[in-house]
């Protein structure tokens, strides 16, 4: 059966696999703050600031592991939901070093930079690209995207604190008041962009780091979802081996084409 075309890249944290289903692990503890005053306003500064303060202590972790599950769903012609799970771990060292492991049912695929050559393998297949590249996580972000169509999950966290990150889309934004994420206490705030709403749970106090994230498409009168949960490890014990591909036994390099751009 058909499927209607789903958006849901708003933040670009999609795994880059086919669709995403991860249990919601927030437990409402208060009554949600910004309604009122979103009559009236429809954009509250310290919504915004909030993204800023959050993007800003994003900036400052040089060396950490983050994971997240993403529950996405696809949309039948007749209206029917179906729902679907994709994992993602990312092991990072700022400026340029990064592996990202990408996995669901339908797909597997690791992703290796070390600064100097960036790597795409599948498993499944046992193939593996090669390119050269030296720019920082920002630029690899932007090159694989814009030249290959290769996306890195939770991307956005390398963007956000820059001059990059996608503020000045909003129309609207309230806080929704304090949920708990696992064990994190969390702000709760709600944006609109277009044809997107998307929530974002933001831990409190003075380290601010984003555990949850719910994206709504309002172009599809089925208001499609996505979510993602995210864990943090701020104190890993990777070796820095890890960002170095070794072809395993019998993996062969194909070559990475580019994208037809014209």
């Amino acid at each position: 059966m058909a499927t209607r075309k789903l958006v849901f890249s708003l933040l670009a944290l999609s795994l880059v696999a086919s669709g995403l289903n991860a249990q919601t692990a927030a437990t409402a503890v208060t009554v949600p703050a910004g309604a009122a005053q979103q009559a009236n306003n429809p954009v509250d500064p310290a919504s915004i600031q909030a993204l800023k303060d959050m993007g800003a202590h994003l900036q400052t972790l040089k060396r950490f592991e983050v994971f997240t599950e993403l529950t996405g769903e696809r949309v039948l012609e007749d209206g029917q939901k179906l729902q679907h799970t994709a994992t993602a771990e990312l092991d990072v060292e700022r400026p340029n070093r990064l592996r990202a492991l990408m996995s669901s049912a339908r797909s597997e695929r690791e992703l290796f930079y070390d600064g100097k050559v960036v790597t795409l393998y599948v498993p499944a297949q046992k193939y593996y690209s090669t390119v050269e590249f030296s720019e920082n996580l920002g630029g690899l972000i932007d090159k694989l995207e814009q030249r290959y169509g290769v996306e890195i999950p939770l991307s956005d966290l390398f963007l956000w604190g820059t001059a990059a990150a996608p503020l000045d889309r909003i129309e609207s934004a309230m806080n929704a008041g304090q949920d708990f994420i696992d064990d994190d206490l969390c702000d709760h705030y709600a944006f609109r962009e277009g044809d997107i709403d998307w929530q974002i749970w933001i831990t409190t106090g003075s380290k601010p780091l984003p555990r949850k994230l719910v994206i709504t498409s309002r172009a599809d009168k089925a208001r499609p979802q996505s979510v993602s949960l995210i864990d943090w490890n701020l104190k890993p014990t990777f070796k820095d081996s890890v960002f170095r591909f070794k072809p395993p036994k019998g993996a062969t390099a194909v070559e990475l084409h580019a994208l037809d751009n014209r």
